[in-house]
């Protein structure tokens, strides 16, 4: 159905969370799902003191999600990062929070359709690589399905790869970021009944995913599903990706094998003087349902942040869950 096959599964950018180790993690459970990186501003990547754009090749297929509203900016962002290797440059116009409002990018950015065109044929003009964009369903009392139609017109005309779209609408005063992924409601429809109106162009459904069996159901009306949360808390729902969605049957590896395979990144990154805390707090969830994870967490949390902490805490933590337990079948019902 999609031009673009790497849209087919993603694990969705999210503040705090898919940073560089995270993104690492996540690469040794799917060869094959996209991975994006959190939301990075214009202003960071030109003006900040850090850098804003390191990642591991280990990474790719890999996004950057950019924050910004001004087509200069973002053309420039853009360009810097084709020329560090990004594969994908991804607008958002979908995060409702008050931080992205004050700075005119986010899920505002809905009503202003000429902006987001403006900004994605900036994009376009830089870069060679795909530039794609994800946004809600609408903003407050602007949830029509011909204000949405409005914004997907122009980003047609302005030569969008693809459209990831959050199929709920954002609030953008009175509910919070964590209220906002919750309390409106889903209208997984409404994304359907776009990619019927728009054939040619590539759309991928989030929000309120929880399990590969729903990513299918989506898959036979969209081209591709974007999973936030879910993938993050129960992270070994993504050693399933590559047979379930992308028909590739190597072996599988088990928990034990991902936090092993895991380690000589974990003894490059300490190092280079990274806090062991910075990594394995994205592990946290691999045991998730299996006897021991519960000690797995309570280990590395109350261990992991300790001057000179080194991979024997991870070590130490794993022995913890019993490798002799058959592996349950995940639930992807």
């Amino acid at each position: 159905m999609s031009h673009y096959p790497s849209a087919r599964f993603s694990v969705a950018p999210m503040l705090d969370w898919t940073d560089r180790h995270c993104r690492y993690f996540h690469r040794l459970l799917s060869r094959h799902a996209q991975l994006y990186t959190e939301m990075v501003t214009t202003g960071a990547i030109l003006h900040g003191k850090g850098d804003y754009l390191a990642f591991s090749q280990q990474e790719h297929p890999l996004v950057l999600q950019l924050g910004g509203s001004d087509p200069v900016a973002l053309a420039r962002c853009a360009t810097l990062a084709e020329q560090r290797g990004y594969d994908e440059i991804n607008l958002n116009v979908g995060c409702p929070s008050d931080r992205v409002q004050n700075g005119m990018f986010g899920a505002c950015l809905m009503a202003e359709p000429r902006r987001v065109a403006d900004s994605v044929a900036a994009m376009k003009a830089a870069v060679a690589i795909p530039v794609t964009v994800k946004t809600r369903i609408g903003i407050d009392e602007q949830d029509s399905y011909a204000f949405l139609c409005t914004l997907v017109d122009g980003l047609v005309d302005a030569g969008v790869d693809a459209l990831v779209v959050h199929a709920r609408k954002a609030w953008l005063k009175g509910l919070s970021p964590k209220e906002n992924r919750e309390i409106p409601p889903l209208d997984y429809e409404r994304v359907y009944r776009l990619k019927r109106d728009y054939p040619g162009l590539t759309i991928a459904v989030n929000g309120g995913i929880k399990t590969l069996d729903e990513a299918t159901r989506h898959l036979a009306q969209l081209d591709g599903v974007m999973l936030g949360r879910e993938a993050y808390q129960n992270p070994y729902l993504l050693a399933q990706v590559d047979a379930r969605l992308f028909g590739d049957e190597r072996e599988v590896p088990s928990r034990h094998q991902v936090v092993r395979n895991l380690l000589p990144y974990i003894e490059q990154e300490l190092s280079r003087g990274t806090y062991l805390g910075s990594i394995t707090r994205h592990t946290l969830g691999i045991f998730q349902g299996l006897p021991g994870a519960r000690a797995w967490r309570r280990h590395l949390s109350e261990n992991a942040h300790k001057a000179g902490a080194g991979i024997e805490v991870v070590e130490a933590a794993m022995a913890k869950v019993p490798e002799s337990v058959p592996e349950a079948e995940l639930d992807c019902s």
